[in-house]
Formats: structure tokens, sequence, C-alpha cells
């Protein structure tokens, strides 16, 4: 299979797994277009240790490069904590469905969701830069 249709399983830090799983309960009545997903990808997830974390995995912090499969058009982002987004600087929250999409996935990887209206929507995964901290987190 190229690497432009691989879907791997999510792979992620479990150190940040119960700030996620609480993220996503408190966001059940309000986004729960966000929340339900956020859910079914912590626990469909590979949890594992941040020093077995490899470096090209999308976790908090991570620059990637995405295209839109729906438009062609690539993006690049940072993954970053719902405090600290900011679409002006390129910071998506975790807490979005680009974000929940992105989380654990790695260069290659492509993954597919139905947005609330019913619309499908794809990217695919070019680059994943590791992570480092934002100035907003600094």
């Amino acid at each position: 299979m190229s690497r432009s249709l691989r879907r791997a399983r999510a792979v992620i830090d479990a150190t940040l797994v119960d700030r996620l799983d609480s993220l996503a309960g408190a966001a059940l009545a309000r986004l729960p277009e966000t929340a339900y997903p956020l859910v079914n990808k912590l626990s469909a997830a590979k949890l594992v240790p941040p020093a077995r974390l490899p470096g090209d995995v999308v976790t908090i912090g991570s620059e990637v490069e995405y295209r839109d499969d729906l438009t062609g058009r690539a993006l690049r982002v940072r993954l970053v904590w719902p405090e600290h987004a900011d679409i002006s600087r390129g910071c998506v929250s975790v807490l979005t469905p680009v974000g929940v999409a992105l989380l654990g996935l790695s260069a290659g990887d492509r993954f597919r969701w139905i947005m609330r209206g019913g619309e499908e929507r794809a990217l695919t995964v070019l680059e994943v830069a590791p992570e480092s901290p934002s100035p907003a987190e600094a």
C-alpha cells in the first residue's frame, strides 16, 4: 500500500491521556462532533511512554504539514492545548476536528471523518516536525 493511502493506528503519549480524556469529557455537551471522536481515538490508540514516542508522530507541540484531501491545499499548523490555540499564528487546538484528526498520526497517514452536517472530510499528513515549545508556552 502506498504511504499516501496508509491509515495507521494512532500512537499517543500516555502521559497526555488523562488531560485529553478530561477535555473530551468537558466538551461532550457543547462540542460532541469533536469530543466523541477524541474519546474514540484515545480508546483505540497505542499508548506509549514519552521516551518511546517516535519523533514523527503528531503530539501536542508538533508542527504538522497536511493536505486537505478535499481541496488539495497543503497547510502547516502546530497542534496545541485549547488555551494556546491561535489560528492566526497557525496554532490549532487538539479540541477541534482537525486537531483530533491529526493527533497520533505520522507522515503518510490518512484520516477521514464525517462533519456534523454530513460532509466527509479527509486529510493526509505530509510532514511532522518534533515537538518544540511555542512562544506562548515558553
